[in-house]
């Protein structure tokens, strides 16, 4: 029997998810509409939106909206809408919960972003809200920050400061949102251990999040949507006119390897994405455009 309140539940988080997706590539285009010489001297760019569906077509599995662009002041960004469900595999559904009371049956959507920046002043970043419903439902995402030059690469860079206040105001939004958690979550999570040392300067991160007052949870999701809107174009803006030098670019290329390996080896998201069929090419355009290990 289906449960109307639910249904009701999926159609509105997953309308607001496709909004956040219309919202965030509309203030990226306006960042490359404001960058020129001498820095960028091509076209400012655009999205590319391409619709996606998952399966072979044989039943409705859902899909989503694939949004890349390549301009000046990003050298390569994804911000990308997905609406999917289907089953589990055995052996990944014994991962997930509530999937032994759904028949490993799932649903799940959101909005994933990774920005990959031309100039190496400009940190990249990562971003994501999701509502996922097995017998259970709850939400997960985020967002951390990643710079690339060391002298970025502390906490208590302003650039940093400020992310983490947004963060902050997202959690402060919430009484069931406790950020010093999800800070340290994040930390713990978006660290690479064979090189012991962090991605970035982190954000927040929270998973399986379900306290029992569905709107307030989807409230604060969608506060952390709103706010990594607003302040990463702040951040954008505030570095994408600084000149850099051949050795900044370079320094910039080898920490983008950092952010390869922990994608490839240990993203939980990458993984679900794969596992659950989804866009291939959806889920790997969080690789940057160019990358160096030397």
């Amino acid at each position: 029997m289906t449960n109307p309140d639910l249904n009701a539940r999926k159609a509105h988080a997953s309308a607001w998810f496709k909004s956040l997706q219309d919202d965030i590539c509309a203030r990226f285009e306006a960042l490359e509409d404001a960058a020129g010489p001498p820095l960028y001297t091509g076209s400012a760019g655009r999205f590319e939106m391409t619709e996606w569906a998952r399966g072979d077509g044989s039943e409705d599995l859902g899909g989503g909206r694939m949004g890349l662009m390549r301009g000046n002041v990003f050298e390569k960004v994804g911000v990308h809408f997905s609406l999917v469900n289907g089953t589990f595999s055995e052996a990944f559904a014994a991962q997930i919960p509530g999937t032994d009371k759904s028949d490993g049956h799932f649903w799940a959507s959101g909005v994933s972003l990774i920005a990959h920046p031309r100039n190496p002043h400009v940190p990249s970043a990562h971003m994501n809200t999701r509502m996922l419903v097995t017998s259970d439902s709850w939400f997960g995402g985020g967002g951390d920050l990643n710079p690339l030059l060391a002298y970025q690469r502390d906490r208590a860079f302003e650039d940093s400061v400020d992310f983490h206040a947004a963060m902050k105001a997202a959690c402060d939004s919430y009484s069931g949102a406790d950020f010093a958690e999800m800070r340290d979550h994040c930390d713990t999570y978006f660290h690479l251990p064979h090189r012991n040392e962090p991605r970035g300067t982190g954000g927040i991160f929270y998973d399986r999040f379900n306290t029992g007052d569905w709107e307030g949870d989807f409230a604060f999701t969608q506060e952390v949507g709103r706010q990594f809107a607003e302040i990463y174009p702040n951040l954008v803006a505030r570095r994408m006119q600084r000149a850099w030098s051949e050795a900044e670019r370079e320094e910039q290329l080898v920490q983008r390897g950092r952010y390869v390996e922990f994608n490839l080896l240990y993203d939980r998201g990458t993984t679900f994405g794969l596992k659950t069929g989804g866009n291939v090419t959806s889920i790997l355009s969080s690789m940057p455009p160019v990358v160096k290990w030397p």
